[in-house]
């Protein structure tokens, strides 16, 4: 699924921006990963909301 795909590259684009954002401003990695792990969960949250969208379309 393209769309799939879009969502998961726009995932480890952020994240790894913002990882690397939150250590560079003095955050310890516990909190930065903490921090990207809570927005990944929304990222997991998008794809099966397209998948289950795409299943009841099809």
């Amino acid at each position: 699924m393209p769309s799939v795909q879009m969502i998961s590259w726009k995932a480890q684009n952020r994240l790894h921006k913002k990882y690397f954002r939150l250590l560079s401003r003095g955050k310890t990695a516990g909190k930065a990963l903490t921090a990207v792990a809570r927005e990944l969960a929304g990222f997991i949250w998008a794809v099966t909301q397209e998948i289950e969208n795409n299943s009841i379309v099809k």
